[in-house]
């Protein structure tokens, strides 16, 4: 079984990562979608809801699966049987980062390898980041974030009654 494990902190899982999960789908018989914990940025969700967004974007789809994980995450693949690291590009400077990154996983661990898949023309400019600069400031992310995902925004933005 080919399994692919998609690592990410996903805070928030914007389109251009369901885009590359949807398109790496015919490629593996398995995607995981690891959502790890980044103590450098700045949260807007927490691990569970994070979790919890991308089950219910992908929910009914068997061969995808969205779990929390810490720790390398070439340790986690060999855990859940994957042999695969997905990852997607948006520009240059994305390949220098996650190419420096793929290297020093096939050092800890030469069983994985890492795939990369390019954005898609028009998602290539969403981000968590550029998601939460936007959100924070009140700005609509309708645009950049699936609807489940802009449900559970719309909701901690609603005050509590």
């Amino acid at each position: 079984m080919k399994i692919a494990v998609f690592p990410g902190s996903f805070d928030p899982f914007t389109l251009a990562h369901q885009d590359l999960v949807e398109r790496a789908l015919p490629l593996f018989d398995k995607i995981i979608i690891a959502v790890g914990y980044n103590a450098s940025k700045k949260g807007m969700l927490d691990h569970d809801e994070r979790v919890n967004a991308i089950q219910d974007v992908f929910r009914g789809t068997e061969a995808i699966e969205a779990v929390k994980y810490s720790g390398l995450t070439v340790d986690f693949c060999l855990n859940v049987g994957a042999k695969f690291i997905l990852r997607g590009l948006r520009n240059t400077g994305d390949f220098e980062f996650e190419n420096a990154i793929a290297q020093n996983n096939l050092l800890l661990n030469p069983i994985v390898e890492s795939y990369f898949l390019m954005s898609r023309s028009g998602k290539a400019h969403i981000s968590s980041t550029i998601v939460r600069d936007v959100w924070f400031n009140g700005g609509d992310v309708s645009e950049m974030v699936p609807v489940e995902v802009l449900a559970l925004l719309d909701e901690k933005r609603s005050p509590k009654h």
